[in-house]
């Protein structure tokens, strides 16, 4: 299951046209709007393809200026991520291990790789 929420952006003076047809579309749950023609959204999906299809519906409704995913969970992700972690040996870097003082530390884009 994922979960996604959105921003969808319209001209003010259409709001309540914009958010009729959005509730309509049956893709979002709709949490909040405000005067500047901003609708706050959640999408859910089986899977990432379900949601960008949702996501265009929400992009090609009339008045829509924008809708942007924000923020996106997914429960699979998540737990790929889990079984990756535990197959790793040693999951904490060499260099958290050792007692350095912090001005003692170059940073080169991959504390895995660094060795002090």
């Amino acid at each position: 299951m994922n979960i996604s929420s959105c921003v969808i952006r319209c001209n003010p003076a259409d709001l309540e046209a914009v958010l009729e047809r959005v509730k309509r579309s049956g893709v979002c749950d709709i949490h909040m709007t405000d005067e500047k023609g901003y609708i706050i959204v959640t999408i859910e999906g089986d899977g990432i393809e379900e949601e960008i299809e949702k996501l265009k519906t929400l992009q090609f409704l009339e008045g829509v200026l924008s809708a942007d995913l924000i923020y996106s969970y997914s429960e699979e992700e998540l737990d790929k991520a889990r079984e990756n972690f535990e197959k790793i040996d040693n999951p904490v870097p060499e260099i958290l291990e050792k007692d350095v003082r912090a001005e003692e530390i170059v940073y080169n884009g991959d504390l895995k790789k660094k060795i002090i």
